[in-house]
């Protein structure tokens, strides 16, 4: 019972001693032993592409005591990079996140940083000055010291090592054997007293070369001090099991196009904090369930304390919003419509929490994309209108988790409202989005409805978003010497947001000058036109004029009938792909083309219809062609009626646009008449 009463009062200090059990297989490097050879890297163990070749990445994590009765964790990490061109210049900044909570903050000690650089088959050193460690405040919770390696050249090789210390047992450190370089060495270990339980989350189909597991026994000693009495000590025995996990000639993952983000699909490792589970004690919960979670985050001030407070404060200006309104919707457009037109978002994405009370956003017109959606909430909320946050994970923060509970994988919030059975999510912060709109970024799968009773998972899935855009040309001979038309486009809803997002930060010339810049440069844009582009429920419309100088001496004229709008290239150019495809939406895009033939000219060549499916029934391309003495009519379309595919689908999807690339690329050839 002594242990017990310890976990209550001790304020002494706990001795632990951890001896690292040697694996098999060393680590090839040694912090500051360097030689010529070492500039010399194993041929073949890497991509001779690569701007940068991280030669060993090595870290262990392990827990001490602490002067607080209690334990920290202490991270060590080593890592040694050669730079192969300047564009590998980039692997020499260096930023060592550290979290925050009140007064209490993770610590780095024994920073130290070289450049070596070998000059007349000498090694030379520079070393980093402490006046060059800089130390950012990114957030309530996170600061980071960064800091850029002095005297790169192409060939040198660069290495730092520092020790992390932390009391917050959940942050375990995660380690990632993979990134943007090719790594030859990546090595990851970590010592667990069996009294800290954690599970251990595996990302990545990437081997081991070694993966080991050994336990031992280790004696802890501790004392609680008395006072006037004499302070009482304790020991007791235990296990720690000893991991040591490595992967060798670790290929890069480059991100490409249509991802989310390849955070989602490196090999590395994460660990969660599951239970306390000491010797003659109770064992203790400490990951909680999405139940406990979601009572939590209700009760919390920095998330929905305020939701269901008394808020007298809005009552004034709810009443002005809603004066004259009858039913719950138009209520509920009311007031997005007003939190999102009058308040100023200051932060997309960067945490669920709080940063100021609710009162406080309220009176100054501004907050993160968190506070602005949670204003809404509670807004909702003291209408009577059944409204709840809903925590996700944006697309380049990467999945969460539905199976445990880790709050750390969500960091944005919208609100999701129930009005006559139906639901309508809601993102208060962008001025281009309408009502029951969310931005692209949320559609990232699995979310959660937070309640005072329990958190509801819901999926945000981007093959649920159906894009379709139709683009009409009509091109006649008004004017000799001229193709001349007018192109007729109506966007997508995504991509009409994009349009009103634009225009709202740079103005309309931008966006004249982007459409001018997909024409040839013969071509002059006209009298642009935008519809609906502040009503923000519907698409918006673009409507503009265009004129094609030719020559009539010409004895031929080649014209693409995709004129400015088809696709010059393929967006799949890797020749493999390591894991998925994912498109922000499914698309519908039609274009149609109505043109009369160049006066004093026929058709001489004209591009072959042609349709062919994507796996039989997920999508089609369409090209038609037809033509007779006065006019051409011509179609594309291309439909896909989902956003994500497999990485078995990405050979056929590659192929697939490459057909469209070509044909969207031929062109209609007119000869001159004799």
């Amino acid at each position: 019972m002594i242990f017990r009463k310890f976990l209550i009062f001790a304020s002494g200090l706990f001795l632990l001693t951890l001896t690292q059990t040697q694996a098999q297989e060393k680590s090839p490097v040694r912090y500051g032993r360097i030689t010529p050879a070492d500039f010399s890297l194993p041929p073949g163990s890497y991509d001779t592409s690569a701007a940068a070749v991280v030669i060993a990445d090595i870290g262990s994590s392990e827990f001490v005591g602490n002067s607080k009765g209690w334990f920290s964790l202490q991270f060590r990490h080593l890592k040694r990079i050669k730079i192969l061109s300047k564009q590998g210049f980039e692997a020499a900044t260096v930023n060592i996140p550290l979290y925050v909570s009140g007064s209490a903050v993770e610590t780095v000690d024994g920073l130290k940083a070289v450049t070596y650089n070998l000059e007349n088959g000498k090694v030379t050193e520079t070393r980093l000055e402490d006046r060059s460690i800089f130390t950012d405040k990114v957030s309530k919770h996170l600061i980071l010291k960064k800091f850029t390696f002095p005297a790169l050249k192409e060939g040198s090789i660069i290495e730092f090592t520092y020790t992390q210390l932390s009391d917050f047992l959940t942050n375990l450190q995660p380690w990632e054997f993979q990134g943007p370089y090719p790594c030859l060495w990546s090595e990851y270990s970590v010592a667990i007293p069996n009294f800290f339980q954690y599970v251990t989350l595996a990302q990545g189909e990437l081997p081991f070369s070694t993966k080991t597991t050994d336990s031992r026994n280790v004696s802890f000693r501790g004392s609680i001090p008395g006072g006037a009495d004499a302070d009482e000590h304790f020991s007791f025995e235990d296990n720690v099991v000893d991991r040591r996990w490595v992967m060798k000639d670790v290929p890069a993952l480059k991100e490409e196009a249509y991802t989310t983000t390849v955070d989602n699909y490196i090999a590395k490792l994460e660990f969660q904090l599951s239970r306390y589970a000491f010797p003659n004690s109770m064992i203790k919960d400490k990951m909680g369930n999405w139940f406990s979670i979601s009572k939590g985050l209700m009760k919390s001030e920095d998330f929905g304390a305020d939701l269901t407070s008394s808020n007298g404060w809005m009552d004034e200006d709810l009443k002005n919003i809603t004066r004259g309104v009858a039913s719950d919707l138009e209520k509920a457009k009311k007031v997005y419509a007003w939190v999102r037109d009058n308040f100023t978002c200051t932060g997309y994405g960067g945490s669920i929490y709080l940063y100021n009370p609710l009162k406080t956003v309220f009176k100054n017109r501004n907050g993160t994309a968190a506070e602005l959606n949670l204003l809404l909430t509670a807004m909702l909320k003291h209408l009577h209108i059944a409204s709840d946050p809903v925590i996700l994970s944006t697309r380049a923060h990467g999945f969460t988790h539905e199976m445990y509970p880790l709050l750390s994988r969500f960091n944005y919030v919208i609100s999701r409202a129930i009005i006559d059975s139906s639901g309508y999510y809601l993102d208060a912060s962008e001025a281009w989005l309408g009502f029951g709109r969310l931005p692209n970024r949320c559609y990232n799968g699995h979310a959660r409805v937070i309640t005072d009773e329990m958190a509801l998972p819901v999926y945000m899935d981007a093959d649920a978003l159906q894009e379709k855009s139709t683009t009409v040309v009509f091109m006649s001979n008004e004017k000799k010497g001229f193709f001349s038309g007018e192109v007729q486009t109506v966007p997508g809803y995504i991509e009409s947001s994009a349009i009103r997002e634009k225009v709202h930060k740079k103005g309309e010339t931008v966006l004249v000058k982007s459409l001018q810049s997909a024409y040839p440069g013969e071509t002059t844009i006209s009298n642009v036109r935008i519809d609906s582009l502040k009503i923000q429920d519907e698409p918006v419309g673009l409507t503009y004029d265009f004129a094609w100088k030719i020559d009539d001496n010409d004895a031929l004229i080649y014209f693409n009938p995709m004129l400015g709008e088809g696709r010059k290239e393929n967006p799949f150019r890797a020749a493999e792909r390591k894991y998925p495809v994912e498109m922000s939406y499914a698309m519908d895009e039609i274009y149609t083309l109505n043109m009369e033939i160049p006066e004093g000219y026929e058709v001489d060549e004209l591009p072959k219809s042609a349709k062919v499916l994507y796996n039989d029934d997920e999508g089609f391309f369409e090209y038609l062609m037809a033509a007779d003495k006065s006019n051409i009519q011509f179609r594309s379309r291309i439909k896909l009626k989902k956003a994500n595919f497999k990485q078995e689908d990405y050979a056929s999807l590659r192929d697939f646009f490459a057909f469209i690339v070509k044909k969207q690329n031929e062109q209609v050839v007119f000869k001159k008449k004799k």
